[in-house]
């Protein structure tokens, strides 16, 4: 069976009763029906564990974060501890284009699939409108007298499906042309500020804060000086609160924002987090692609931000991804595995390494792999959630309750004091192993500005390919001693980080020849296609 076919066979709870597993009212809900809600409940003091679930560098084959990451949650749910999963919000660009979904797969799957899959509570058509506003705002400024003096415009338009072509536009404003560019809602500041504030209090200054451009003398003008973060505050308002749905085997699981890995911090608010802790014992929590992004960006510039401590980090590794990272050898590619133990090690938090299982694995291969990690002392288990469930989850969720238990001497590996270039530096030496740093003269530039306009302790959120821990997608197991090439800085002063973009990275992704769009259908009133 497919994975919408197992979806949709599987009767579920009314979202009321999932609710109640965290002591939730129906006060505290505003539902869409009985299968979703929002969450209006203020968040209360944290109480929980916090567990972080990352993986090895992505290959074509999938590692199954989300799977393992759900299936964890069943297994904790299994043996009657309180749990509650925060995940983000797939986005429309994959779901139509190569993806088809994220919403985990097998019989490890959060539900309603479809809706979440889609237009959802609406959260993304809300942070796309607020972003585009913006942009209107901006030329109608212009058109109306430009009074701010806008010279440049850097603030860029978004939309949340895949369209190559909108990559570059020209804009006419007063008989004057503007390049303008849209990225994918997933990339917007938008989305990472929502996912980043603390409170709507926070989300509306950080709103102010956006900087959408310079006068001729290259002082910045923002949205405050726009006198919009009212209005995108009152757009935003309702989507800040977290959704509430539950897996197929009922444990409660709260999606919120979708910011993407490779691009922008790629992990859920920091609102639906927070929340999640505050109702439960244990939160667990994924963050995108490979440990160099998602991993790495959610302990150097989420965990500050939300004044989060993770308590156990759990790495996910495939045999099949192994081996496309050893060109077909299991014991090359191991080497891959070894690059993101080493990175996570720096953080001095307990880390378990959940090896995902299939059927089509060997022995003989998955005992190399124990090995390997027994030599290094490293907690491991096996999962077979995506065939089997919570129940193929028991004995990864036993080790991480023992780590979780453990000494947790957390601690970033940037922080706000270092200058702009040493953090990269140490990500660099750190994270991606490379030895040299090449600056191109527009990111050099930017620099300049960044420091004239006195924004170097905000902290960096690195762009770049997913597929290596370098800036080259060809470079597989554990490249070292690379160059890492910086084409371009973003300065995202709402979302309050700045985004390095290293080698040829898109801010808005294209359609593949084949696009999964092509198998979305309607029939007898059932959605079928997304998978």
């Amino acid at each position: 069976m497919t994975d919408i076919d197992i979806a949709e066979q599987t009767k579920i709870k009314n979202i009321k009763d999932v609710a109640a597993e965290l002591d939730l009212t129906e006060e505290d809900l505003y539902c869409y029906g009985t299968e979703k809600a929002k969450v209006k409940k203020e968040i209360g003091k944290a109480k929980g564990k916090l567990i972080l679930v990352t993986a090895i560098n992505p290959t074509p084959y999938g590692e199954g974060k989300t799977t393992v990451s759900i299936g964890l949650a069943d297994a904790f749910h299994q043996i009657s501890k309180k749990v509650c999963l925060s995940l983000r919000q797939p986005s429309l660009g994959p779901v139509f284009g190569l993806k088809g979904g994220a919403t985990g797969g097998g019989y490890s799957q959060i539900v309603p699939m479809t809706d979440i899959n889609l237009h959802f509570t609406g959260d993304f058509h809300a942070i796309t409108s607020a972003n585009n506003l913006i942009s209107a705002a901006i030329y109608n400024h212009i058109e109306q007298g430009n009074e701010l003096g806008i010279e440049e415009v850097i603030f860029e338009r978004c939309l949340d499906v895949n369209d190559r072509s909108l990559r570059k536009v020209t804009i006419t404003c007063q008989k004057k042309d503007y390049i303008d560019h849209f990225r994918i809602t997933s990339a917007s500041e938008i989305m990472a500020l929502f996912c980043l504030a603390t409170s709507l209090t926070d989300l509306k200054r950080r709103l102010g804060k956006i900087i959408v451009g310079f006068t001729k003398e290259k002082k910045a003008i923002t949205v405050h000086d726009l006198k919009l973060e009212g209005a995108l505050t009152v757009l935003l308002k309702d989507a800040f609160d977290p959704n509430l749905v539950q897996t197929l085997e009922g444990t409660p699981t709260l999606v919120h924002g979708g910011p993407f890995a490779n691009i922008a911090h790629g992990c859920s608010s920091i609102q639906a987090t927070r929340l999640a802790l505050s109702l439960s014992d244990y939160t667990i929590t994924e963050a995108g692609f490979g440990s160099d992004l998602g991993a790495e960006k959610f302990l150097d510039i989420v965990c500050p931000q939300g004044d989060l401590t993770p308590n156990t980090i759990v790495l996910v590794a495939t045999i099949r991804a192994l081996k496309h990272h050893g060109e077909g050898k299991l014991e090359k590619g191991l080497s891959n595995l070894q690059a993101h133990i080493d990175h996570l090690k720096q953080y001095h938090v307990p880390l378990v390494v959940a090896i995902n299982q299939f059927q089509t694995d060997q022995e003989e291969e998955l005992k190399k792999i124990e090995e390997y990690l027994e030599e290094q002392k490293i907690f491991y288990a096996r999962t077979t959630a995506y065939k089997d469930g919570g129940k193929g989850a028991l004995k990864l969720a036993f080790k991480v309750i023992e780590n979780c238990e453990k000494k947790n001497n957390f601690k970033p590996l940037v922080n706000s004091t270092m200058p702009l270039e040493e953090k990269l530096e140490t990500l660099a030496l750190k994270v991606y192993h490379a030895k040299t740093i090449d600056y191109s003269e527009k990111a050099q530039a930017v620099i300049a500005q960044i420091k004239q306009l006195g924004l170097s302790h905000l902290p960096i959120c690195v762009a770049k390919t997913q597929y290596s821990i370098s800036d080259d997608a060809k470079k597989l197991g554990y490249p070292k001693d690379t160059t890492l090439h910086v084409t371009d800085i973003k300065i995202n002063a709402g979302a309050g980080f700045l985004t390095i973009l290293l080698g040829n990275i898109m801010t808005m992704p294209g359609l593949p020849k084949k696009p999964n769009y092509e198998k979305i259908d309607l029939i007898n009133g059932k959605i079928k296609g997304i998978f």
